[in-house]
C-alpha cells in the first residue's frame, strides 16, 4: 500500500504517515523513556490503512528534558490533530512510559476509542529524569492534568542491583521494592482504567526486566473486569520489555539496562498481539 509521510515541527516534533487513500482510523504512537519518534512503527500501521502519528513528547524544544510533570494535554492535542486529519476512530499505542501516558489519556479524554498498552504499568510513577527546572529530586509526578500533578509512587533510592557491576542493569527489582516501601501511596496512584470508555488491549512479557509489566497488566485487567468492562491481555513468559511487531527491526541492546526476555520471545509476543492490535484499531469487538 502506498504511504505518504509528513515531517512535523509544530506543536511538537513528529511524523505523520498515512495511506494514499483516505483513512478514518487515527493512531497516536508513543515511545517509552527513549523519547524517540517511532518512525518505523507508524509506517507499519500506515501500510495497514491507518493514519499514524508519532510525536516527541519530552526532550524536545520547549519541553521538559525528562519525563517529569508532562501535561496529558500534550496527547489530547495530538488527538485533536488526528481528528483534524479526518480520523473518526482514535487509538493510542504506547510502550512502557508511553503506555502509562496512553492509559491516562484515555481516562481523561473520552474521544479515545482504543488503547494498546505494550509493557504497561497499572499505576502512575514518579519522574524519570529532570523537570523543566533541571532537578531530578525531590521526586515529582510524571504527569499533570489541567496543571495539577497526578498522585504517584516515588522510587526507593536505597535499592541496589542484585548483580552490581559495569554491565547493563535489570531495574525491575527497584520498582518492586518501591511498591513495598510506599505501599500507602499505591491506591491513590492507580490508573483508573475502569473509568475509561476506550477498548483496552494489554501486551506484556513475563520476563520483563525493566518493571513487572505482566503483573501490572493483570492488575489493569482485573480492574477493568471488576467494573464489567472488556479487556484483552496477550502475554508470553519468555518475552521481555520490548515486544516487536511484525515488520519491525530487532531491538538494539543497551549498555545501561537489561530488558529481559529473548529476541525470539519478543518477536513471538509481537506476532501474537498483532492481529488483536489490528482488529481493535479497526473496531473489532
Amino acid at each position: 500500500m502506498d504511504v505518504i509521510e509528513r515531517e512535523l515541527t509544530d506543536p511538537w516534533e513528529g511524523i505523520l504517515a498515512a495511506p494514499a487513500r483516505c483513512s478514518h482510523i487515527g493512531v497516536l504512537v508513543l515511545a517509552g523513556s527513549s523519547g524517540r519518534v517511532e518512525r518505523e512503527r507508524v509506517r507499519i500501521l500506515a501500510q495497514q490503512g491507518m493514519t499514524a502519528l508519532s510525536i516527541r513528547w519530552f526532550g524536545g524544544p520547549g519541553q521538559s528534558p525528562g519525563i517529569c510533570e508532562i501535561p496529558l494535554e500534550t496527547f489530547t492535542t495530538a488527538v485533536d490533530f488526528l481528528q483534524g486529519n479526518e480520523a473518526e476512530r482514535i487509538g493510542i499505542l504506547g510502550t512502557s512510559k508511553g503506555a502509562e501516558a496512553a492509559l491516562l489519556t484515555a481516562v481523561h479524554d473520552p474521544r479515545v476509542d482504543v488503547v494498546i498498552a505494550l509493557s504497561p504499568t497499572s499505576r502512575v510513577w514518579c519522574n524519570v529524569g529532570p523537570g523543566r527546572d533541571g532537578a531530578h529530586h525531590p521526586y515529582r509526578s510524571s504527569w499533570t492534568w489541567r496543571e495539577q500533578a497526578l498522585p504517584f509512587v516515588p522510587m526507593d533510592d536505597s535499592w541496589t542491583p542484585a548483580e552490581p557491576g559495569s554491565g547493563p542493569v535489570a531495574i525491575r527489582g527497584w520498582y518492586e521494592v518501591s511498591e513495598r516501601t510506599f505501599a500507602p501511596l499505591l491506591a491513590p496512584a492507580e490508573i483508573p482504567v475502569d473509568k475509561a470508555q476506550a477498548d483496552l488491549l494489554l501486551v506484556a512479557g513475563g520476563d520483563d526486566a525493566m518493571w513487572p509489566s505482566l503483573p501490572f497488566a493483570e492488575q489493569l485487567a482485573w480492574r477493568r473486569r471488576s467494573a464489567g468492562s472488556t479487556v484483552r491481555l496477550i502475554a508470553r513468559d519468555d518475552a521481555g520489555h520490548r515486544p516487536r511487531l511484525p515488520g519491525e527491526s530487532p531491538a538494539l541492546a543497551s549498555a545501561q539496562f537489561r530488558y529481559g526476555g529473548t529476541p525470539e520471545g519478543d518477536v513471538l509476543l509481537g506476532a501474537a498481539a498483532w492481529p488483536h492490535i489490528l482488529d481493535m484499531l479497526r473496531g473489532g469487538s
